[in-house]
């Protein structure tokens, strides 16, 4: 025997839980180049051990396997680079080395020179039996599961058992458990197998203290609060985790700063360092972004160079909405090369691209920009495959795509097909990319979507000064069987009003692009304070809505019901009474629908525009024409100051009969407020019976703002407004009906609070124009909650 050159795995040297646990904090770094400079000190001493002990220029007769188990002494073989004949090389012998040690099949190797046969010997790595968490109540073991590479009846290695450490560190941190450590551990078992455990201590949420601003004077760090998406940890956000750290989101936080600026014309703004500051005890971060706004630029010279035959510039400037002067905003520039874009596509050229050329003048603070229409390579839709749906039908989400396959490639189109997909609200992700495709003017669109429940039970209570105390019950699938259609099922009961309404919406009938559905429904009202009688409507409708064009949508709807007019008081007026009885009612309506707001929800821009007519005849016993239009615009001021100016107004007329009361127009209430619902319009002198009016018009002008000092997320809103409006009798009435079309008006002031347990709203209003007879109301309240 003449030596043995060894490699020793670090293995219980270092032992696993002083080298896994201190991975958690700042000295896992330490540790690691610890073992890695020892880890090389070893490796050198056995390539001179190697060199010094193995004799040198003797031929190997025989390699004899040690130690193997589950390895067969061949796989053991087929990994070294020296074989049976060779001469016993130091080099070649320490390759093997290293190569049997990078299989991870072993925790030790060793070779020994016996005579001319060179014996090796291995120790293998253990079998992982199984893996458990201890210690974790923040995050469930599957979750914790799905995080690590390692499994059972997988080998185990430091390495990896190393990585996993980290991934679930990063885990943790993400959910603001900056505190937490964890140490793995193993036991032995029997025929090699170990059980690993990870022992974890979670500590307490790390949270965040404070957000400051270092650099900015156009705005307050309490505006910047706002935009960013990370929050400071106040006791009102109980429900959410954005008040907790974590480093993905603040890079999502320097992003949404640039986008804010640079919407507001600040072109040169720039984020010059976002630092997290951690406490000493581990529990909470202060935040300081540090900005440079730079000057502020309003767009100077605005332009369209079109560079395609056939085409000029005001075949596709319609939809241009960039002014000279206006304060810079890339989102409209973004926005303006989508509509051009999708205006040359209407004109049938299939290959486009519009470039933005920016030209900025730091001396004017202006930016000129000239939109260049040219054409685009030409690239066809190969293939659009969609993967991650598990329930929704590929059709589903296939008839949202505004191409096809086969299709010219168009971003625009993309975009739009992206955001309907969205829209659906049927996923927690839409991610699409483009692929090379079987030819260079091929290409492969692949969109990636992830799920979320799409059904919802709530039950609600709440209190509404035109029905009072209430209760509501719905179930809602949106997404039936996969087919993307709407179920839904309410029950409302409340003090004055009750119905119950089953409803079904296809959203593609007949495979076109129209949304049709039916409700069956039911209803009492009890109008007794306001008029004296009761109301109980029972039936169904058929719908249907597409779009004419992304802004113009047209609906149809056919109604059938039972009206029926009971428990009419004694002491109520003879009009009144005159309506007891039973009606029904067989009506078409039609609605154009005209849409150009920013947005659904807090609208801050744009305008709508809609017309209604009903026509009631085709049957039934009651007939009538009825319009009515209605109509909003929004009027940004300045930061979430935004004013609303709308309005509606309708008239009906009897078609060879008198207009029933259930048809009439009942101002008062939510439409203008300071008035009680139906408080204004004809009434009876004696009974003070409201009649209803057979046209109305209201309009109201209104303020929205943000109450300063208080942060946006905390969902408070306030306004001031005025309302205005009148309703009439088209017949002439009788000496005991009051009715006078005069103006009525009131102005005021209101609370809208976006609580967690659902939307209130407190309004204060004061008639300043009214007539003796109206009924006024000096507060609205209107709360809810789903739990």
């Amino acid at each position: 025997m003449h030596g043995i050159a060894r490699r020793t795995s670090l293995g219980f040297a270092l032992t696993l839980a002083t080298l896994l646990a201190m991975a958690s904090g700042a000295q896992a770094g330490d540790t690691q180049q610890v073992a890695a400079v020892e880890l090389a000190q070893v490796q050198s001493a056995q390539v001179q051990s190697a060199q010094g002990q193995f004799a040198q220029g003797s031929a190997i007769r025989e390699i004899v396997i040690e130690g193997t188990q589950r390895v067969e002494p061949g796989t053991v073989r087929s990994y070294m680079l020296i074989q049976e004949g060779d001469l016993f090389d130091a080099q070649r012998l320490d390759r093997s080395l290293k190569s049997l040690f990078a299989t991870g099949l072993f925790d030790d190797v060793s070779f020994r020179q016996d005579g001319d046969r060179l014996v090796v010997t291995v120790k293998e790595n253990p079998i992982i039996n199984r893996i458990a968490f201890e210690g974790n109540g923040e995050l469930e073991g599957e979750t914790l599961e799905s995080e690590v590479s390692l499994r059972p009846r997988v080998i185990y290695t430091r390495t990896k058992v190393q990585n996993d450490v980290k991934r679930l560190l990063t885990l943790y941190r993400q959910s603001g458990l900056f505190a937490a450590t964890i140490e793995p551990k193993i036991i032995k078992l029997e025929q090699n197998r170990i059980d690993l455990v990870f022992e974890i201590s979670e500590g307490e949420e790390t949270q965040i203290n404070s957000i400051r601003f270092v650099g900015n004077g156009e705005f307050s760090d309490r505006r910047l609060r706002e935009v960013v998406r990370t929050r400071e940890t106040v006791w009102w956000r109980l429900f959410s985790s954005d008040d907790v750290y974590d480093p993905d989101r603040l890079n999502l936080d320097r992003e949404l700063l640039r986008r804010f600026y640079i919407s507001n014309g600040y072109a040169d703004f720039r984020v010059l360092s976002a630092v997290a500051e951690l406490t000493a005890d581990r529990r909470d971060f202060f935040l300081t972004f540090t900005i440079e706004e730079g000057a502020r630029y309003a767009f100077g010279d605005v332009a369209i160079d079109v560079r395609l035959k056939g085409l000029k510039v005001e075949d596709i400037d319609d939809g241009f909405e960039i002014d000279s002067g206006d304060w810079y905003d890339a989102e409209a520039v973004e926005k303006t090369i989508e509509k051009l874009t999708n205006a040359v596509g209407e004109k049938g050229i299939a290959f486009v691209e519009v470039r933005p050329r920016i030209n900025r003048n730091r001396d004017k603070r202006t930016i000129d920009v000239k939109f260049e229409v040219v054409e685009g390579p030409r690239v066809f839709v190969e293939r659009i495959d969609i993967v991650g749906n598990v329930r929704t039908r590929d059709e589903v989400i296939r008839r949202e795509f505004r191409l096809v396959e086969g299709d010219a490639f168009n971003s625009a189109k993309i975009r739009r097909s992206r955001q309907r997909i969205q829209n659906l609200d049927f996923f927690e992700k839409v991610d699409f990319e483009q692929l090379p495709g079987s030819a260079e003017d091929r290409t492969v669109v692949k969109i990636d979507v992830e799920e979320k429940s799409t059904g919802q039970i709530s039950i609600g209570a709440g209190f509404s000064s035109s029905a009072g105390v209430l209760g509501d019950f719905s179930i809602r699938e949106s997404n039936f069987l996969g087919r993307g259609q709407d179920v839904s099922l309410r029950l409302l009961i409340a003090a004055e009003r009750s119905a119950i309404n089953l409803g079904f919406t296809e959203p593609y009938f007949l495979r076109r692009d129209v949304r049709a559905g039916f409700d069956i429904f039911r209803s009492t009202q009890d109008l007794q304070d306001t008029s004296s009688l009761d109301l109980e409507q029972t039936g169904f409708d058929l719908r249907s809505n597409y779009l004419i064009t992304e802004d113009l949508s047209q609906g149809w709807r056919y109604e059938f019901s039972v009206n029926k007019v009971d428990d009419v008081g004694t002491d109520a007026s003879e009009l009144i009474k005159a309506q007891s009885g039973t009606d029904t009612i067989s009506e078409i309506s039609h609605t154009i629908h005209y849409d150009k707001r920013n947005t659904r929800i807090n609208t801050s821009e744009g305008y709508n525009l809609r017309l209604t007519t009903d026509i009631a005849g085709l049957g039934g016993s009651t007939r009538h024409l009825r319009n009515k239009v209605e109509a909003t615009y929004y009027i940004p001021v300045v930061d979430q100051w935004v004013i609303s100016i709308g309005g509606t107004a309708g008239y009906i007329l009897g078609l060879g009969k008198n207009v029933r009361f259930q048809e009439r127009f009942f101002v008062g209430g939510d439409d203008l407020r300071g008035f009680e619902t139906a408080g204004l319009g004809p009434r009876d002198r004696l009974t003070k019976d409201s009649l209803g009016g057979e046209w109305k018009a209201t309009g109201r002008i209104q303020l929205q703002f943000p109450l300063v000092g208080l942060p946006e997320e905390l969902g408070l809103q306030a306004r001031v407004f005025t309302d205005f409006g009148t309703t009439g009798q088209i017949e002439p009435t009788n000496d005991n009906v009051q009715d006078d079309a005069s103006l009525r008006a009131s102005i005021g002031s209101g609370l809208t609070w976006l609580s967690p347990f659902g939307p209130m709203g407190l309004d204060f209003a004061f008639a300043v124009l009214k007539e003796d007879f109206d009924q006024e109301e000096l507060v609205r309240v209107n709360f809810g909650t789903t739990f």
